[in-house]
């Protein structure tokens, strides 16, 4: 299993949507961490970056990771996930 960081950005963003889709998101994450195969179909590599995109009804999760450790940069609606700099 790999560890999984939020960064302020996705706290911040996890904590201004409803409860019940920050409690959806942030366990979909840990399933990721835990089995990555088993959302293999909603992880996409962003084009040109170190990122990765884990996608969760019409949120996004954009992430990267290094063998033992998630890291959560950003959680955004599916329109405004991938506006500024990654």
């Amino acid at each position: 299993m790999r560890d999984v960081v939020y960064s302020k950005d996705a706290i911040r963003s996890l904590n201004r949507m409803p409860a019940n889709e920050a409690r959806r998101i942030r366990s979909k994450v840990l399933q990721y961490a835990t089995d990555p195969a088993s959302l293999a179909n909603n992880v996409k590599k962003l084009r040109d970056s170190r990122y990765h995109r884990l996608r969760i009804g019409d949120w996004r999760v954009i992430f990267r990771e290094d063998g033992t450790v998630v890291d959560v940069v950003r959680v955004a609606a599916r329109g405004e996930a991938y506006e500024g700099e990654l």
